[in-house]
């Protein structure tokens, strides 16, 4: 009915399976190489483009990009990008695109800055009522977009110009500082010191191992789960070496930042964002449907699927994700701006493609999309600490958006023959 197999790392499903046998068995070490390379290419690709980029600036910076304090300002500068793109994925994915989504957060820090700084509202309570405001947009949205028939493409180029225009008259055209230091640490701030005093953090250790042995197990699971229904394993030296490089990876991660002040909090809030609604499309009804819809509507609404109701949903959801950017934003800056938001919504749509969404709708996954703004943001902390010029740096942010859509559109053309 739809396309539900992603790019990213997420999950495998029978459509990308060639089956050889239980343990990959069939044909030659050279040819099972081959296979697994096949059936995963859409599922490794950028996540091993990310993987070279960061050796090339690492070399071409002298170790400057993987030092602990530039690790933990690249997290902290694309944060608020990374949470956009969770929500255009799933947007995307859908079958639709919202262009209104930096002009949102904007208009949400803006909010958010004047009940706090004017009128001394309780920081939690803002946040709290700044995502509602969020809600409502997205559902303001999804209603002309779902309901009413109207193309999401104009739905959102109208809120685009509505939000823009809102945080120009919230903040009469002035900006609006500072913040309750409680609200700034969403952005800014830490996880606590525990335990006695040594040369890491403690914490973000346990968390590390805690991540490690928690990604490792669901590795094997899956494997075994695989196994059971007959479908395509990695040969097992591939599949150990696949494990080895997600505790590599996962090891000098932790390290870095338990080298510094540990893991930001808003790192704590993307594992959440990461971990919830990468189950909620992989595993839930409403994943499923939304899938369903960007592969084939009309087949899907045939199925039973309430198509309508799905859409409108991802856009409320979209509305607080872009709320919650905002939030973190204009935290990050200590203050509401009326320049906030410009351009962001290029950005998140830029990591939704570059993670392996596709134009039709029905492709992608969350991770992709946190793949493909890492990538965006690995380029961009690169090229500056190399010294290369903002106008450069489009050009090369463009072509490699290019590249990854082409690479989409070869995989297609070629599955089809």
């Amino acid at each position: 009915m739809a396309q539900t197999q992603t790019s990213g790392i997420e999950a495998s499903t029978p459509a990308d399976d060639r089956p050889t046998g239980p343990e990959g068995t069939g044909g030659g070490v050279g040819q099972q190489l081959v296979q697994a390379l096949r059936g995963n290419i859409r599922q490794y690709g950028m996540l091993v483009a990310l993987a070279l980029i960061v050796l090339l600036f690492q070399i071409w910076t002298g170790g400057t990009l993987l030092k602990p304090l530039n690790v933990t300002n690249l997290i902290q500068q694309n944060s608020y990008i990374l949470i956009l793109a969770i929500g255009m994925m799933i947007v995307i994915i859908a079958g639709h695109i919202d262009l209104s989504v930096g002009s949102l957060a904007a208009f949400i820090g803006a909010a958010a800055a004047v009940m706090m700084v004017k009128h001394q509202v309780p920081w939690p309570v803002a946040l709290v009522t700044a995502l509602l405001i969020g809600a409502v947009a997205g559902a303001w949205q999804g209603f002309w977009i779902a309901y009413v028939g109207i193309p999401s493409f104009i739905v959102t180029l109208a809120g685009m110009l509505l939000f823009r225009g809102g945080t120009q008259i919230l903040l009469q055209g002035q900006s609006v500082a500072p913040f309750p230091r409680g609200f700034q640490k969403i952005s800014s701030g830490f996880m606590p010191e525990v335990g006695p005093y040594t040369d890491y953090h403690n914490l973000t250790l346990l968390l590390g191992i805690g991540v490690l042995a928690i990604a490792v197990l669901q590795e094997v699971r899956g494997r075994r789960q695989a196994a059971a229904f007959g479908l395509e394993l990695l040969p097992l030296g591939f599949f150990l070496a696949k494990l080895a490089a997600i505790t590599a990876a996962v090891t000098v991660f932790t390290l870095l930042l338990a080298s510094y002040h540990g893991f930001p909090v808003v790192l704590l809030i993307l594992g959440v964002l990461l971990v919830g609604f990468g189950y909620l499309m992989r595993n839930s009804i409403l994943g499923r449907h939304t899938y369903a819809i960007g592969g084939n509507e009309p087949a899907a609404r045939l199925s039973g699927v309430k198509s309508k109701r799905v859409v409108f949903l991802a856009f409320v959801n979209m509305g607080v994700l872009a709320a919650l950017a905002g939030l973190v934003f204009a935290a990050r800056l200590n203050a509401g701006t009326p320049q906030a938001g410009i351009n962001f919504e290029l950005e998140a749509i830029a990591a939704a493609f570059i993670g392996g969404a596709s134009a039709a709708g029905g492709v992608g996954t969350v991770l992709g999309a946190i793949i493909g703004g890492l990538v965006l943001g690995v380029l961009n902390n690169g090229m500056s600490l190399v010294g290369i010029g903002t106008d450069y740096q489009q050009v090369i942010k463009g072509l490699v958006l290019l590249a990854a859509v082409g690479f989409d559109v070869y995989n297609k053309r070629k599955v089809g023959s």
